[in-house]
């Protein structure tokens, strides 16, 4: 029996040093810009572990990253049904949105987002892109000057602030621009709004 007990104790002392591992390779990966491979080294710990929180929050980002959106959201829905109270995991599935142009379900994951932290910083943020991009100015004007109020100096939600008046008022659109310019003086947004 303690022959047993030691050799289960090495085993799962091993896989742990194969999570380590293949964590470890992953991010080496993902900063060499090679996603498939970032991923290919996590399948064998996502088999084991097909429900675990940090893996599929992981999968998820790197599936974003790949441009497979519907393989993202998989991994970032199963992440917060793992985890129902995590904000990461919704923003995860928020940002995928956004990059499919599925601004609806983006706003509706928001809703859920700021319910729970109405100041979320990124929650806020992700609304705003979506509402701009669903032509909703108002809204994503209330957005960004309560958080601005909060962040004076958040390049984020100045750039958003920025594009809201650029269609409202171009002139008070460029000011914006200019002071962003002096917060972020590579910002390209602004200067590529600055050059229209």
């Amino acid at each position: 029996m303690k022959k047993l007990i030691i050799l289960i104790s090495i085993c799962a002392s091993l896989f742990a040093l194969d999570i380590k591992k293949a964590y470890y390779e992953s991010y080496n990966y993902e900063k060499m810009g090679d996603y498939k491979d970032a991923i290919k080294v996590l399948i064998p710990v996502y088999n084991k572990y097909p429900n675990g929180y940090t893996l599929n929050l992981r999968l998820g980002w790197l599936f974003y990253l790949s441009k497979k959106y519907q393989n993202a959201l998989d991994h970032y829905k199963k992440a917060s049904l793992t985890a129902p109270y995590s904000i990461e995991a919704k923003l995860g599935i928020m940002r995928t949105y956004l990059a499919a142009g599925d601004y609806d379900n983006a706003l509706k994951v928001g809703d859920v987002v700021l319910k729970i932290d109405y100041y979320n910083y990124y929650g806020n943020y992700y609304e705003v892109v979506a509402l701009i991009a669903k032509k909703q100015y108002d809204t994503a004007l209330k957005l960004t000057d309560k958080m601005l109020s909060l962040y004076p100096t958040s390049v984020l939600f100045l750039v958003e602030l920025g594009k809201i008046y650029y269609i409202k008022d171009k002139t008070k659109a460029k000011q914006i621009f200019e002071d962003v310019l002096i917060l972020d003086p590579n910002n390209v947004i602004a200067k590529e709004y600055l050059n229209k």
